[in-house]
């Protein structure tokens, strides 16, 4: 049975979601095409560009994603109380920036900002953006609309580019969300399209390993969005979340499964998870989960919430605690 996109995530508490969106078919559109030999791993650029340009505008934090050939991943911390405290110029002026006046295909900026002026003077109109500029599905649908658009143009067709709306799990815990991270950050290194997580291309990894490049030895940086509103601050810091995603990664690679590190013994303490589930967790993100990803107590109260008896994951997710 599918359960209510409201459900899982309330438009009116700040939280992480994990967001995945699939080409039809499971085409590789994002790729190279085997029929025609055709490459069209310029796409992927498309969506990491739109992806952190949307960030800079609507109230979320984009914390880990990865552009695949045929999917792409989105972790995000949705904060509804930012876009409540913005004055309604701002919500105009963001809004214009997802929307602009054009004219013969180009952006008419005068027009666009005396359209916003307008906007600003209108309760009403202000309200409604306001509440989509705090909406995950808004985000979303601003992320994968254009990028359709642009991918018929070039292909000269019709048609959906993306297989429905975006699946979308709740982030329950500071275990689940980190793990979720590592997950979308090692895509590339588990699909063996890249063999370390300096020759992931298009994922937040890549960036975030660049970003520290800067930062001496010393310095603890916080583990923060990419880009965007960031969430209440995490156990761990930015260098431990990367030696984590290294060590996790070492598991990872084809041909080399194999039991963790025992350097990241002490940081998965930080996040209070025994080492011998991490990996469970980390891998199975989608398998052992359906829409909500957490610790057994959190599955648990969120079941109750949602008037079940049990959610995806809490079962698989005892009887391992149990084993070990």
């Amino acid at each position: 049975m599918t359960t209510a996109r409201a459900l899982i995530v309330d438009p009116e508490v700040p939280g992480f979601y994990h967001c995945v969106s699939r080409c039809v078919r499971q085409a590789f559109l994002c790729g190279t095409d085997s029929y025609t030999g055709r490459c069209f791993d310029h796409r992927r650029a498309w969506i990491e560009e739109r992806l952190l340009q949307l960030a800079e505008i609507f109230a979320i934090g984009v914390y880990a994603y990865a552009v695949m050939s045929n999917h792409v991943h989105v972790v995000t911390y949705l904060d509804p109380g930012a876009a409540t405290a913005w004055s309604s110029d701002e919500v105009a002026t963001r809004w214009m920036r997802l929307f602009p006046v054009r004219e013969n295909g180009q952006i008419d900026t005068e027009a666009t900002h005396l359209r916003a002026q307008l906007m600003a003077g209108n309760p009403q109109r202000i309200a409604v953006c306001r509440a989509r500029l705090a909406s995950l599905s808004w985000f979303m649908r601003c992320l994968n609309e254009p990028i359709a658009r642009r991918a018929n143009r070039e292909d000269a067709c019709t048609g959906r580019f993306w297989e429905g709306r975006y699946r979308c799990q709740a982030l329950l815990d500071d275990a689940a969300v980190v793990a979720c991270m590592a997950y979308v950050d090692l895509n590339p290194v588990r699909a063996g399209i890249a063999t370390d997580l300096n020759t992931c291309d298009h994922t937040s990894i890549k960036r975030r390993i660049a970003s520290l490049k800067a930062v001496t030895e010393t310095e603890s940086v916080t583990l923060r969005p990419l880009i965007g509103f960031p969430a209440p601050s995490f156990p761990l810091d930015s260098q431990q979340y990367l030696t984590l995603v290294d060590l996790t990664g070492q598991v990872a690679r084809p041909g080399k499964r194999g039991k963790l590190a025992p350097q990241a013994v002490p940081l998965l303490r930080l996040l209070d998870v025994d080492d011998a589930l991490w990996c469970y967790q980390v891998f199975g993100i989608q398998t052992h989960y359906w829409r909500v990803v957490g610790a057994v107590e959190a599955l648990i109260d969120k079941a109750r919430r949602l008037g079940q008896r049990w959610l995806k994951g809490s079962g698989a997710l005892s009887q391992s605690t149990i084993a070990h």
